[in-house]
């Protein structure tokens, strides 16, 4: 069977073997409540209300893997949609390789989803998954900025830095998840793009240095990541009035 014939399957990865340190200590972030249900929760489910989304891997801490599984087990997710869990990497895109390791052989694009960003809208993700099945090979949802961005000659923390430069606006954007790839050059970008450090904390920068252009489609402002407790207050005013407008 040609590529152009081969029925498409979308798969999401969902990396959330993080400890979240941002927040505060306690439970990893993944596993923080939001208006009483785990973001992680949270999370596989907003990639599962795409019906094009078959199956969701959930890349779990190393030493958590059967806690998390048995989370998944006791919150009620669509049917249609298979839930995996595998254990990941010392480093975010350890995670996601251990991820992408685990799809099947049928999968033709995979979603990469931030844990944290729990209330992505289906129609954003149902927008990543189309680019990417027009022909796209890499897709990310993006916003424009509300805020003038400088850059600066970074000092010591809480000093006065120089600014050296003012990007243009306009030309700027704010990426959020799912970024949404042809599995193959994914597989491809972490096969030959290494990364030293902490590793690639975005997937769609692995594909560019392969060459290959990276489209963006528009975000939403509900996608936003959960990083600060000010963000968790924010994420559960809007879970709020979700659930009381029905649309949730």
């Amino acid at each position: 069977m040609s590529d152009e014939s081969r029925p498409h399957r979308t798969a999401a990865v969902i990396p959330a073997a993080g400890r979240g340190v941002r927040l505060g200590p306690g439970a990893p972030k993944a596993l923080r409540a939001l208006g009483g249900t785990p973001m992680l929760i949270h999370a596989v489910r907003a990639m599962a209300r795409s019906r094009a989304v078959s199956l969701v891997v959930v890349v779990a801490p190393s030493d958590g893997a059967a806690e998390v599984r048995h989370l998944l087990d006791e919150h009620a997710l669509p049917e249609r949609t298979e839930v995996l869990v595998v254990p990941g990497g010392e480093t975010r895109q350890e995670s996601v390789r251990a991820g992408l390791d685990a799809l099947p052989g049928d999968v033709t694009s995979v979603l990469i989803h931030d844990a944290a960003r729990p209330l992505v809208p289906v129609d954003t993700v149902d927008s990543v998954i189309e680019a990417v099945r027009d022909g796209a090979p890499a897709v990310v949802p993006a916003l424009p900025l509300a805020d003038t961005v400088k850059e600066v000659e970074p000092g010591r923390p809480g000093e006065p830095e120089p600014v050296v430069a003012t990007p243009e606006r306009a030309r700027l954007r704010a990426v959020q998840t799912p970024q949404g790839f042809d599995l193959g050059t994914l597989l491809r970008a972490h096969r030959e793009i290494a990364v030293l450090g902490e590793g690639a904390t975005d997937d769609a920068g692995m594909v560019e240095r392969l060459g290959i252009t990276v489209v963006t489609v528009p975000g939403h402002e509900e996608a936003f990541k959960v990083t600060r407790p000010l963000d968790l207050v924010l994420a559960e005013a809007v879970l709020a009035r979700r659930r009381a407008t029905d649309a949730y």
